[in-house]
């Protein structure tokens, strides 16, 4: 009975730190859509306003973002990321002094979100997988 106690606890351990990773290499085949939400304070956005905006990686599995730049309205902004490539991406924003915001999971062939309290500004949006911004995958995100 305690080894079966125990294996149900290193079951559940392990099960947790593979859903803390973010899932980079889900290998899962079904059309299960994900997302996810990240709220981080971008000072002085207010709580209201902002909206959503679309970003879509490249269907064909370019290291590209179908569009290369948004515009939202100061506020709670949401940046709703659909991935139709086999290929892992994500979308990060970064404030003009290069400070990371926040980022969406990592997905590919599914959809996850980003939510962040903006201010109006410049900030810039890129994929963190290893080598996809070099390779230019990124944007110019404004906010009025």
């Amino acid at each position: 009975m305690r080894k079966l106690a125990l294996l149900v606890a290193v079951g559940l351990l392990a099960s947790l730190a593979l859903a803390a990773c973010g899932g980079g290499d889900d290998n899962d085949t079904t059309a299960e859509t994900s997302t996810t939400q990240t709220t981080t304070q971008a000072g002085g956005g207010g709580g209201g306003g902002g909206g959503t905006v679309s970003l879509s990686a490249d269907p064909s599995g370019a290291l590209a973002y179908q569009e290369t730049s948004l515009t939202a309205k100061a506020g709670n902004d949401t940046i709703d990321f659909d991935n139709p490539a086999p290929l892992d991406h994500d979308v990060c924003v970064e404030d003009s002094s290069g400070k990371q915001l926040g980022c969406s999971d990592t997905v590919k062939e599914d959809k996850a979100s980003l939510t962040l309290n903006l201010k109006s500004g410049t900030y810039t949006y890129y994929c963190s997988v290893d080598g996809h911004r070099a390779a230019g995958m990124e944007g110019t995100l404004t906010v009025q």
